[in-house]
């Protein structure tokens, strides 16, 4: 079982960046996904969920409107396409699947700064 984050980086306040999680080793279309970040110092938050088929999402309030949850099911990949960027979306960015069991990828880093 594997969970491989990508897509992250430097970007300034109000840009945006799109991460991918690439999962194999498991029936990614059985699993609801979810986004989390931890900053440091911080406890790791819930960004963002989204069903198996993608018809339900939910996110945070601290990034409703500006970030959005997807997949592709026939890539076995899960999206989070983040817009409007502030510093305080800087963390380290994981994705997850099911809750137990549960699989975690190893996470990528997101630094919003001027």
């Amino acid at each position: 079982v594997q969970l491989v984050e990508s897509g992250g980086g430097l970007v300034q306040p109000g840009g945006s960046l799109r991460l991918s999680c690439a999962a194999s080793g498991f029936t990614f279309s059985s699993y609801n996904m979810r986004w989390y970040r931890q900053a440091p110092g911080k406890e790791r938050e819930l960004v963002a969920r989204i069903t198996t088929t993608g018809g339900t999402t939910d996110y945070a309030d601290s990034v409703k409107g500006r970030f959005i949850i997807s997949r592709d099911n026939a890539k076995n990949t899960v999206y989070l396409q983040m817009n409007s960027l502030k510093p305080e979306d800087t963390a380290v960015y994981l994705c997850r699947a099911g809750l137990s069991p549960d699989y975690w990828g190893q996470g990528t880093q997101v630094t919003v700064s001027a």
